[in-house]
């Protein structure tokens, strides 16, 4: 697992760039605030439920959560089932909000 910066993660996005983005938080704060991607929270990584990202296990895939933690734990998880290329957004998306939104 390496770690992605808000602003690495925000240039690549103002660029253009087609990534795979994975929201691990629950419903609830998901509908609050994100930055898209697909969302399959940490329970079902854990219940390796993770159908939706198998086509990605050889690109790069870019995590986050609220803080940072999950996305973490996630990152790790994901690495034992064989994804090879996972990166956890630094402090999640309380430092995304304090970085990028009004």
């Amino acid at each position: 697992m390496e770690i992605i910066t808000a602003e690495e993660l925000k240039q690549r996005l103002d660029n253009g760039e087609q990534l795979h983005i994975v929201d691990v938080r629950e419903p609830h704060e998901r509908e609050e605030f994100n930055i898209g991607g697909i969302h399959v929270p940490l329970g079902d990584i854990r219940a390796m439920m993770v159908d939706e990202l198998e086509p990605f296990k050889d690109e790069e895939l870019i995590v986050y959560c609220k803080s940072g933690n999950r996305s973490g734990q996630a990152c790790m998880l994901l690495e034992t089932m064989g994804f090879s290329n996972t990166k956890n957004l630094e402090g999640g998306m309380m430092n995304w909000r304090t970085k990028f939104a009004q």
